[in-house]
């Protein structure tokens, strides 16, 4: 998962909560594309309340690929706002990143001074996974 879908996921995960998502087909829907194991969905379904079923699909998503985000919304058919609002929130998010930082989840960190280096040379970007 992308870091600025991680972020939105970070940023509304109590919006999220609220809304007891895991009822319905969402969790069969990430089951059946390959987003869940058997496992999860078991231990999803093992806790005892709806928002915590849901803190714990919130948990589980961001470490589930590429496509769990993409896959999560089309998951949301039965909730229609969320997936708006899912949508909404990641379009802010990707106009707020810098230009060249929406790369697959790098972002760039500027180093300063470092052994050898003299004061008044400029500092460069680097790469670094998150």
């Amino acid at each position: 998962m992308e870091a600025r879908d991680k972020q939105v996921l970070r940023l509304l995960r109590l919006e999220l909560g609220a809304e007891v998502l895991v009822e319905g087909l969402v969790l069969q829907y990430l089951y059946q594309e390959g987003i869940l194991t058997e496992n999860h969905v078991q231990e999803i379904n093992a806790q005892t309340t709806g928002l915590r079923k849901t803190m714990l699909l919130l948990d589980i998503l961001p470490s589930r690929g590429p496509k769990a985000f993409d896959t999560f919304l089309d998951s949301l058919q039965e909730f229609p706002w969320v997936r708006e609002k899912l949508k909404k929130a990641r379009e802010e998010a990707m106009t707020d990143l810098p230009a060249g930082l929406e790369e697959k989840g790098r972002t760039g960190r500027r180093m300063g001074w470092g052994a050898g280096e003299e004061k008044g040379q400029k500092c460069q970007t680097v790469g670094m996974r998150t």
